[in-house]
């Protein structure tokens, strides 16, 4: 099962893939951000590549991240791709290198992605994350976790997300045009206001029990 993930920022497609994720532990979720981390962090000629254009303040070549996609899934029959691809042109660069079953579309209107994303808090120690109104935490402005200060991160600030939704619409929202023409597109309504029920819709989508 290879599955791609579509959608804007906020959108949810992370928490839903971990969430199908952890009733089927034989898929792995795969995302650019991760492939990045992960390479670099071992030091590979790929990661270097790319630690290169990230210290100029560079977006990463297509061809870089497609390697690394590539070199990431060859001999992987379960995955979905959370992040990639970006664009037509790693889309089509995708479609040589894997056979993807389906394209799952995340739609969400704008307002309730600001809304997800501009109330998001983080603990800078420990790395959770909060909601000031779907998941505050138990005293106000402090992690339930570690007791740390948590803060609001500069990309969910509400003129951040709209410049990333910007980004989307012009690079990524062509994708849905390009997957729905070759009859791999599915929608899920990803406004719902339970998430269990966006990934039960997920699975059924997929194939899946949940």
């Amino acid at each position: 099962m290879k599955i791609v993930f579509l959608g804007p920022p906020g959108v949810g497609k992370g928490t839903i893939a971990d969430m199908i994720l952890a009733k089927h532990p034989e898929i792995t979720k795969l995302s650019t951000g991760d492939l990045f981390r992960e390479n670099i962090q071992q030091g590979t000629p790929l990661g270097k590549k790319a630690q290169e254009y990230m210290n100029q303040g560079k977006l990463v070549p297509d061809e870089l991240v497609i390697d690394m996609v590539k070199d990431k899934i060859s001999g992987m029959d379960n995955f979905i791709l959370d992040g990639f691809p970006r664009t037509v042109p790693q889309a089509e660069s995708l479609g040589q290198i894997a056979n993807i079953d389906k394209v799952i579309n995340f739609i969400a209107k704008e307002e309730i992605i600001l809304q997800r994303l501009g109330g998001r808090r983080t603990c800078p120690n420990c790395k959770a994350i909060f909601h000031v109104v779907n998941m505050p935490t138990k005293k106000e402005g402090i992690c339930d976790n570690c007791g740390a200060n948590i803060i609001q991160r500069d990309d969910d600030k509400e003129e951040a997300i709209k410049k990333r939704l910007v980004v989307y619409d012009q690079q990524t929202k062509p994708l849905i045009n390009y997957y729905k023409e070759k009859n791999m597109l599915v929608d899920i309504d990803a406004a719902q206001p339970v998430r269990i029920d966006i990934a039960k819709d997920t699975a059924k989508a997929m194939d899946l029990s949940y």
